[in-house]
Order: C-alpha cells, then structure tokens, then sequence
C-alpha cells in the first residue's frame, strides 16, 4: 500500500471516509461480538492511539512490536483471549458490500463444531475487486473446503474472515507460521467449510484497489 503506508499502518487507511480497522470492527459488532484483540506491529502506537478512541466494544492489544508470527502464530499469541470458545478472524484489508443478510452472521447461523474446525467466507471471484490471484478453495455443494489442485483455478477466494475452533491449534508450531498450514490439516480430516459470500468484496491491499473500492462505495451511496 505504499506510499500510503510509508507512515501509516494500513488498518489505518481509509476507506469511504473510514479506518480499514474500524469498518471490520463495526462488522464484528453486528454480529454480536463483545470483545476484539488486536494484533499489532508497525507503527503500532499509532494503531493503540486510533483504537483508544473506541468505547463501545472491548480491545484488547496482541503486540507484535518483536517479531511479525504470520497468520497462524499471530492467532495463536491471542488464543488465551478467547477461552476455549470458537472466535471470529477478520483481515483489515478486507470490506465488502453485503447482499443478502448479513456475512458474519450468517457464518455464526451455519457454525457447527461438530463437524467443523473451521468455517470460511468464501468470495466468488466474479464479484471481487482487488484481488489477482487464481482461487483459494474449491468448495462442494455442502461447502466442504478442498485444495486447488496444481494447475487448475478455483471460483472462490478467501476475503479473510472465518470462524476458529481453538482445537484447530492442538498441533501448531511455536513461532511464526501461516493458517494455510492448519487448514490443510482440517481439511485432512474433512473439517474445513465454507460459506459464500453474498455481496461484493473488495480486497483494499494496493493504492490501485484502494481508489476501486472507493469509486465502487461512492456509487452505493445514496444521493
């Protein structure tokens, strides 16, 4: 995202008048969570300083400020925060425009731990702005998740935000490691799932995309 990163965290930069950060946290708070931990890294006093500003849900601050522990390892240094109950993930580069009802919501209404160690918002690359690459997940007719095979190209993308058993992390590695690495073990045991998302996402990681979803909001709005 530079140059608008340069002195800036990118949860910060905003959108539609809005901080990433604060329009995944208004999403959070729909669907009825309480409390949100919050990883950060670079330029994280800045970050702290935005979040204090907040007073109508519970933060709490992940740092990260000694080392980056990726996808996995970040998730895991805030795991205690959740107590053993399963818990939302929400990149902050990732917004969309919902369709019907609402996504985060619906993720909690097709939740099952019973049957699931994970369960993903999946976005149909047909109605996704930003995003370049070839397709995350294929996904059957009861949205069970499975690798994309070498070669072939998958409709789906993953927009970064899912519900997590704590249980998905009985194995995990210390340190610094990708979810990829954990979901390919779910998906091992057929526990990975994904729910589509209903709307249009818009996945905010270069200046380019950041100029597209802006024009995209802009014409949602009313007059």
């Amino acid at each position: 995202m530079r140059p608008l990163t340069s002195n800036t965290p990118k949860p910060l930069v905003k959108v539609g008048g809005r901080a990433l950060i604060d329009h995944a946290i208004d999403r959070l708070m729909q669907a009825g969570v309480t409390m949100i931990v919050v990883n950060v890294h670079y330029h994280a006093d800045k970050l702290r300083h935005h979040l204090a500003k907040r007073d109508d849900v519970e933060i709490r601050i992940s740092d990260e400020t000694d080392a980056i522990l990726g996808t996995g390892g970040g998730v895991l240094r805030a795991l205690p925060s959740f107590e053993g109950k399963p818990f939302f993930i929400h990149n902050s580069d990732s917004i969309w425009a919902e369709g019907y009802g609402h996504a985060l919501q619906r993720l909690k209404t097709r939740w099952n731990p019973d049957d699931m160690d994970s369960l993903l918002l999946m976005a149909s690359l047909v109605n996704s702005m930003g995003y370049e690459g070839r397709g995350d997940f294929l996904m059957d007719s009861d949205g069970r998740l499975s690798s994309v095979p070498e070669g072939r190209l998958s409709p789906f993308a993953y927009p970064g935000a899912a519900i997590l058993h704590p249980r998905l992390f009985d194995e995990a590695p210390r340190g610094a490691f990708p979810l990829l690495m954990l979901w390919e073990k779910a998906i091992e045991r057929g526990r990975l799932f994904g729910l589509r998302l209903d709307g249009v996402w818009m996945h905010v990681g270069t200046p380019e995309a950041l100029t597209e979803a802006e024009a995209f909001l802009a014409d949602l709005a009313p007059a």
